[in-house]
């Protein structure tokens, strides 16, 4: 068991930590409880590893408990609806957390198309509430889910993170579903988080989808530099740490500003404990970031042909490729012919192995990049 007095890293690359460990996104926290506080859903869009989950963490913070209830669901892992209402039900039950018997009578009375059982925390013996979802019955479940939230006493506040997941289901007319139940609910407001851009702007922003201009879109994008270096040399002086502006700029510039990767390699410089950090500090963190990866990255390679590797080598040597087709990047890189390249970039992109923004496109995953152009 960890020491209590032990001093936690700051530079999280798993979970929310708390206010102290959040670096910025003051805006963003600020626009998005006003959203809520006027009654407005919003699809909050960002590249994987940019820090929405976070984010949406900070902002439930925020938020006082006794005046509205939060719900964070996961559905990344779900493959159907039974799933998601699987995973939103037992973050609500969780909520319930371990009902009287008045409640508990209740809550049997109230969701009859699925059995909210009592068990056991495994690790403390608690009692807690599981669930036990039949497929066939998941339609009427998810409604008696959204019911049980609409009359709740507090306002209750519902992000969906991943949501892009749903138009994969084997159900149809998903979003349709979805959208029947939403649309009349007065006392829940909703975060539709996405990592997939085109899909979820279809859902949102496509005249003939059923969630067409329901809410406030909402990009994320990177944190400032100057509010991340700040944040970053903070915490290093706390530990008796110098990070030197142009060693934290190399590494902002070196993975694009993306919040994963920084984190991850100042965590490491944090473990390392080095007093004055410099860029032979910050080359041995990345390099070693890199070699624990390589048989994953190998085998990245091998799962793709010979013309989508040459392609995604090229992007990842070039770091940024603002025309794929251009004449330019083909002679210099020589990834195949045209149309071939067109190809095996659609590929790619839906693999999520290259992402595409305002400036072009790039390796999705900073790391798998910097260890392409090794």
């Amino acid at each position: 068991m960890a020491n209590k007095s032990q001093k936690i890293n700051p530079f999280s690359v798993l979970a929310y930590l708390g206010e102290d460990y959040f670096c910025d996104r003051e805006n963003e926290t600020k626009e998005l409880l006003e959203a809520r506080k006027n009654g407005r859903n919003v699809t909050l869009l960002s590249l994987r590893r940019m820090g929405k989950t976070g984010l949406i963490k900070h902002v439930f913070a925020q938020l006082n408990p006794k005046e509205v209830i939060c719900f964070y669901v996961d559905l990344d892992q779900t493959t159907c609806l039974a799933d998601l209402v699987k995973a939103f039900g037992e973050v609500v039950m969780k909520k319930i957390g371990a009902p009287s018997e008045r409640v508990w009578k209740e809550i049997l009375a109230w969701f009859k198309s699925f059995r909210p059982v009592m068990t056991a925390d495994p690790a403390t013996g608690a009692p807690q509430i599981g669930l036990d979802v039949q497929p066939t019955a998941a339609e009427a479940s998810l409604g008696e889910l959204f019911g049980w939230l609409e009359k709740s006493k507090l306002p209750c506040y519902v992000a969906f993170d991943e949501f892009q997941v749903i138009t994969d289901y084997p159900e149809p007319k998903m979003e349709a579903l979805l959208r029947s139940h939403i649309q009349h609910l007065t006392n829940v407001n909703f975060i539709f988080a996405g990592s997939q851009k085109h899909l979820m702007t279809e859902m949102f922003m496509a005249a003939n989808r059923p969630f067409f201009q329901s809410t406030q879109m909402f990009p994320l994008y990177e944190i400032p530099e100057d509010a991340y270096f700040d944040f970053a040399q903070r915490h290093f002086a706390q530990h008796k740490q110098t990070l030197p502006r142009e060693t934290f700029h190399d590494l902002y510039t070196t993975v694009y500003g993306h919040t994963w990767y920084i984190q991850c390699v100042l965590n490491r410089l944090y473990q390392y404990g080095i007093r004055q950090i410099d860029n032979q500090a910050l080359t041995s963190a990345i390099n070693n970031i890199l070699m624990e990866y390589k048989e994953s990255f190998r085998t990245y390679c091998k799962l793709l042909t010979s013309n989508q590797l040459a392609l995604v080598k090229a992007i990842a040597h070039e770091g940024k490729v603002k025309e794929i087709g251009s004449q330019e990047f083909l002679q210099k890189y020589q990834p195949g012919p045209a149309s071939t390249v067109r190809s095996a970039l659609r590929v790619l992109m839906d693999k999520e192995l290259v992402a595409e923004d305002e400036d072009g496109y790039s390796v999705y995953d900073r790391f798998f990049g910097l260890w392409l152009r090794q």
